[in-house]
């Protein structure tokens, strides 16, 4: 046997004399069969395997320093190499590693000490190594055993030999898994910041609509406000000259101010049928707003049951166009597929989100029904739609969300109409 720091890989270092002089044994001669065998006691060739199995790097490199000194740049083969070295006989450093073991797996001993001969001790070695886990318990025990024979023991020490080169198979595959992980997440990180991006963009454009509608809605009301005034003002000018004829005394007088105020009266009536329209119209496009800011600030609904059945409107929509403006962009291959399998003709416009609204009034033109989705559409195009379909006579039904049962309860109400 080699003297310390034995067959160490790079060099040497010190250590304190307890760890470098063997300690004397009562007797390390072959073991009783009744006594379980000592670390320094097993074959050689088995320290590597215990050493390696049944201690983490640091654990060891711990251990060691407990009775040996040496650089911190040391490597770890070194450690193991000189902690293999050391327990070929019984030194400090080989009792303190026996130490460890025999305090670390005091179950799985006493579990293998049932084995009363060489056989017994090779199946429970057997089913350790079968379910996988447990197996540097498993190894000490088998081999500090008794019963352990040389035959045993070259069998354990093929089994955990073997068992390593699997494990630094699976590593290598787990680690170029764990790449590929690690490139999907990154990807998928990226495409989820794009879609939050996308989403504010949503968020600043409705909300630029919402503020844009309603101080139209107060500019709307300061009219109506306005124009309510002024026909209370002119119609008390009326009544105060139709109440005032009768008291005049001159027929003469009477007849002059009944007629200039009859002239008056008419230009009133005039100015006040004139007043009267404008006032609809403002109550109108008023009412029409507030549907609209009620539509964009409505959150989804969540989809209702029922829907048009294909087989309900195929004879219905047989050569009908049908135009679907706004909605979301994974949708419309389900628009396109609920009208084509009705047997209709499907277009699409966006809305003026990323197509140009100009293009909107050949698609209205070729259209036979409009299904409008009024909460994924610019304020523009709503008006367009609206005003068009209204000046032709076109059919034009509006829904509140994008989803295919929506869709087609409003192809539903249009084919009733």
């Amino acid at each position: 046997m080699s003297t310390f720091p034995y067959h160490v890989v790079g060099g040497s270092f010190s250590a304190s004399p307890m760890a470098i002089k063997p300690v004397p044994a009562k007797d390390i001669s072959a073991p009783a069969s009744t006594r379980r065998r000592k670390l320094w006691e097993l074959s050689h060739k088995c320290h590597c395997p215990v050493i390696g199995t049944c201690f983490e790097v640091a654990e060891l490199r711990g251990l060691l320093k407990k009775v040996l000194d040496f650089p911190r740049d040391t490597s770890d083969f070194v450690l193991h190499t000189t902690a293999v070295g050391a327990c070929e006989s019984r030194s400090t450093v080989a009792e303190l590693l026996h130490k460890q073991l025999e305090k670390r797996y005091p179950l799985t001993v006493r579990k293998f000490s049932a084995a009363r001969d060489n056989a017994a001790l090779d199946a429970l070695w057997r089913a350790e190594v079968a379910a996988g886990n447990g197996i540097p318990a498993a190894l000490w025990a088998t081999l500090s055993h008794p019963a352990c024979d040389a035959t045993l023991e070259h069998e354990v020490y093929a089994d955990i030999h073997m068992i390593q080169h699997q494990i630094g198979s699976g590593n290598r595959a787990d680690l170029r898994t764990l790449k590929q992980q690690r490139d999907e997440i990154s990807e998928l990180r990226r495409q989820l910041e794009k879609a939050r991006q996308e989403n504010e963009a949503l968020r600043a454009e409705r909300s630029a609509e919402t503020q844009s509608l309603a101080q139209r809605i107060v500019e709307l009301r300061a009219e109506l406000a306005g124009s309510a005034a002024r026909f209370a003002q002119l119609t008390g000018q009326y009544e105060e000259l139709r109440n005032s004829l009768p008291e005049l005394r001159e027929r003469q007088s009477l007849l002059r101010r009944a007629a200039d105020a009859e002239a008056r009266n008419q230009a009133l009536a005039a100015e006040a049928a004139s007043q009267e329209t404008e006032l609809r119209r403002l109550r109108e496009q008023l009412q029409t707003a507030e549907e609209m800011i009620a539509q964009l600030s409505r959150h989804d609904e969540a989809p209702e049951e029922g829907g048009m059945r294909p087989e309900q409107t195929g004879e219905r929509l047989s050569g009908k166009c049908v135009l679907c403006v706004g909605g979301r962009a994974g949708m419309v291959e389900a628009y396109r597929h609920l009208v084509e399998q009705s047997g209709g003709r499907f277009i699409h416009h966006d809305g003026g989100l990323e197509e140009s609204l100009h293009r909107i009034d050949g698609a209205l033109t070729a259209a036979d029904l409009v299904i409008c989705q009024a909460g994924c559409i610019s304020h523009n195009a709503y008006w367009r739609v609206k005003e068009q379909c209204k000046r032709t006579g076109k059919r034009c039904v509006f829904v509140r969300n994008s989803g295919v049962s929506s869709f087609g309860r409003g192809l539903d109400e249009a084919m009733e109409n």
